[in-house]
């Protein structure tokens, strides 16, 4: 398919999408930001925490000079927070070892923190105008589908091979159009299920519709069994504010707020759950309610959750111990928190208002 690059563009000036928030301009710190959000996030998804993140962080400096904290709060409910951390750090790697000017190159962009090489030539490819080729998520369907590739393309040597078809690939001209040419086909064309291939511009030699296999192509991923884990959380209420407690760092949910973690055995019973708040917390419970189980999918497992909802008497004694804090329910739409923690607050709001509503 010798012109595979020259009908990718010829159909994105036509077909392509050309009014998203971070197209138009050639900015490093924009398009930087727009490509660690759409990392495994829908377009959609991302455009208002895009547009939000920006009226707080305007520039690279800003995002360098804020709290992390402040940045993971912006964050929430995105998903994937490592991304708001090595953002973050990154910033401020390019503020104090860069002069605060975002790095030209696809290899020296790679170096930052949460930059892979896809990313690092994305940048490049949008700000710089250099010719470097991605293979993202879109572009490993548009390539195994239309050039035949069969194999997992997470597996080495399959991307491997789709790194040197890709490189092979390139225009000399127009790289930035062609990049996001691809990104735009395997968006809105050549998708998971059910792509338009009638619509497509390399139908005509598409070896995955020439010979039936496009719903096989790419290769799934070799299924395993998803492991689960369970956790109970503590719900502690207090008037109207919830005891939250700061994530480390790394690891599941990390900088994020969260509630109190349970160990099982405290969880079993009103008593056990009473015990372990008084030990744990210094807080004495006047009630202890289980409310709605809930699952939450992360990439390698299933999080099975079982909130308790413990009601606590006296004064906000552990406020700001161990990095706790009382938060207002009234304020969680600033507060840096996960889904699932934030679905099960929700629902503790919205009974609230219910009871208040059948009361009045």
């Amino acid at each position: 398919m010798s012109d595979f690059a020259h009908r990718l563009i010829a159909w994105h000036r036509e077909h392509g999408r050309h009014d998203l928030p971070w197209q138009g301009g050639v900015d490093p710190y924009r398009i930087w930001l727009s490509e660690i959000m759409l990392q495994q996030t829908q377009v959609d998804t991302v455009i208002p925490y895009y547009r939000r993140f920006l009226a707080r962080f305007p520039d690279l400096a800003a995002l360098a000079a804020a709290p992390v904290e402040e940045v993971m709060a912006l964050w929430s409910g995105l998903g994937y927070y490592a991304r708001a951390r090595n953002l973050h750090r990154a910033a401020q790697v390019i503020v104090a070892e860069h002069g605060g000017r975002f790095p030209r190159g696809a290899a020296q962009i790679a170096t930052l923190p949460g930059v892979g090489r896809s990313t690092a030539a994305a940048i490049a490819a949008f700000a710089f105008g250099e010719r470097a080729a991605i293979l993202d998520g879109n572009v490993k369907r548009v390539l195994c589908r239309a050039f035949g590739v069969d194999g997992f393309p997470g597996s080495k040597p399959v991307e491997d091979a789709l790194w040197a078809l890709a490189d092979s690939l390139l225009p000399q001209v127009e790289v930035g159009i062609y990049i996001q040419a691809q990104m735009d086909l395997g968006a809105t064309l050549c998708t998971r299920g059910k792509p338009a291939c009638e619509r497509c511009p390399l139908a005509a030699d598409c070896v995955a519709l020439r010979t039936g296999r496009a719903a096989e192509l790419p290769t799934p991923r070799p299924k395993k069994t998803v492991p689960r884990r369970s956790v109970s959380l503590a719900v502690v209420v207090l008037g109207d504010t919830v005891l939250l407690e700061r994530r480390p760092p790394a690891g599941i949910w990390g900088g994020l707020l969260t509630l109190p973690e349970m160990p099982a055995e405290a969880a079993t019973d009103a008593a056990g759950a009473s015990r372990w708040a008084q030990d744990a917390l210094g807080i004495a419970c006047e009630a202890v309610e289980e409310l709605a189980p809930m699952k939450h999918a992360f990439t390698h497992f299933l999080l099975e959750i079982r909130p308790l909802r413990l009601q606590a008497g006296g004064t906000a004694a552990a406020a700001r111990e161990d990095g706790r804090l009382w938060q207002s329910l009234a304020g969680l739409d600033a507060a840096a928190l996960p889904t699932p923690v934030r679905r099960i607050l929700q629902g503790l709001t919205s009974a609230a208002r219910a009871g208040a509503g059948i009361a009045g």
